[in-house]
């Protein structure tokens, strides 16, 4: 027997799923139908020696009667009536035709023929209580059967005696209940294990799909993210260099150490704006690099000091934060540096990051000519700053004073629960 890999079936005979039990029990009773007109096929072959007899054909008419009415109840049992239905009625008469045939065949035929009759009932019944109760009452039919047919023939055996002549008969019959009832359970539970099995797989395949889907469609987003980071650090940062260098040039011949500020302020941002692209670069590429977020901010702090003059002294701790936080913290150093030698004319930084609680304390200060907070509007940088700090579950604070220098505070939290 071949599995049918397409659709997942058992064929049996180019007709029937066996992993199907309607199919199943349709086979069955196929199988039950023909095995018993064999069955009575042989009975009559068995008594053709009698027919030669003067009232032989009192016998050949009483086999016919009796395997007529069974093979009857049977058709409309097996193929007329509804499935699933308990048909007791028509067992009982079952019970009385088919132990008809005692009478008039070997006691043999009649067992095989009343266990092919038993079989279609348990085919039927997929509780084990009916069928028990089936069984016991088809034994005392027997018993019964077997005493009527010990005073027709005038034996007179004792009740005793009867149950010691059936005893292999009912035995038999025993077994059968057994065999049956054990192979029906079985064929059952392994159905539903099948069944079970493919819908896993079949929610398997599911998933799959969906991980597939929402794989593809986090890999869009994470792209779409880093557009939109390099549009709003790179590209702004790359704004800020032309318009610097652009006043530079106006006021070289009257402001030397001014425009000097400005080439230093866009030279730095330059160096910022380069280095987000290589990070937005390495995102893209599937790139990550291991150093740590203590390391990439003193990077920074080496960029940005490197060759302009600018002092910035800080204190950092080695904390381990995610991804997005260490490029949120990293972009908001560079931003907050930019600002301070763009707007401020700040020589001088103080840069801290440590962790309180469970919380990510961020505070950078320079020495620059500071704002009136009051008339003060945020510009690009720092109101981006602000809106990816409350989206992270923090928030962003500043203080300053005329003349004072201008202290950013930023406050994340630090277990990495974060809102992306």
């Amino acid at each position: 027997m071949k599995k049918d890999r397409k659709n997942g079936h058992l064929p049996f005979l180019g007709k029937y799923d066996l992993r199907d039990e309607k199919q199943l029990v349709k086979l069955g009773k196929w199988a039950i139908f023909i095995t018993l007109i064999l069955l009575e096929a042989l009975i009559i072959l068995n008594h053709l020696t009698a027919f030669t007899k003067s009232d032989g054909w009192k016998m050949l008419f009483t086999i016919l009667i009796v395997e007529g009415a069974v093979t009857l109840m049977e058709t409309f049992k097996l193929f007329v009536l509804p499935e699933g239905k308990v048909r007791t009625s028509v067992y009982i008469f079952d019970a009385l035709a088919t132990f008809g045939f005692t009478f008039i065949t070997t006691p043999t035929y009649a067992t095989i023929v009343y266990m092919l009759i038993l079989t279609s009932f348990y085919f039927d019944i997929k509780r084990l209580r009916p069928a028990v109760v089936l069984f016991a009452f088809t034994e005392a039919i027997y018993i019964a059967c077997k005493m009527v047919q010990s005073y027709v023939l005038a034996e007179k055996a004792s009740l005793l005696g009867v149950l010691t002549s059936t005893f292999g008969t009912m035995f038999a019959l025993f077994v059968h209940f057994i065999v049956v009832e054990v192979a029906l359970n079985f064929y059952r539970q392994y159905i539903k294990l099948d069944n079970a099995l493919r819908e896993l797989d079949e929610s398997k395949r599911e998933l799959e799909k969906a991980y597939a889907v929402v794989a593809e469609v986090t890999a869009l987003e994470e792209r779409q993210r880093i557009a939109k980071d390099i549009h709003d650090t790179a590209g702004h940062s790359l704004t800020t260099v032309i318009m610097q260098t652009e006043v530079a040039k106006r006021i070289i011949d009257d402001s030397p150490a001014e425009a000097k500020q400005k080439i230093i302020s866009a030279n730095l941002q330059a160096k910022h704006a380069l280095e987000e692209l290589r990070d937005s670069v390495h995102l893209l590429s599937g790139n990550t690099e291991s150093k740590t977020l203590k390391t990439a901010l003193e990077d920074i702090i080496h960029e940005s000091t490197d060759g302009t003059g600018i002092v910035i002294r800080s204190n950092i701790e080695d904390i381990t934060v995610s991804p997005t936080k260490a490029r949120f913290l990293c972009n908001s150093l560079k931003e907050g540096i930019a600002n301070g030698l763009r707007h401020g004319g700040a020589t001088a930084f103080w840069f801290e990051l440590v962790k309180e609680g469970n919380l990510l304390q961020f505070v950078l200060s320079d020495n620059g000519k500071g704002v009136e907070l009051e008339k003060w509007t945020l510009g690009f940088g720092l109101t981006g700053m602000q809106n990816r700090a409350r989206a992270l579950g923090g928030g962003v604070a500043f203080a300053s004073e005329a003349d004072e220098g201008l202290e950013i505070r930023i406050t994340v939290p630090a277990d990495g629960k974060e809102r992306e």
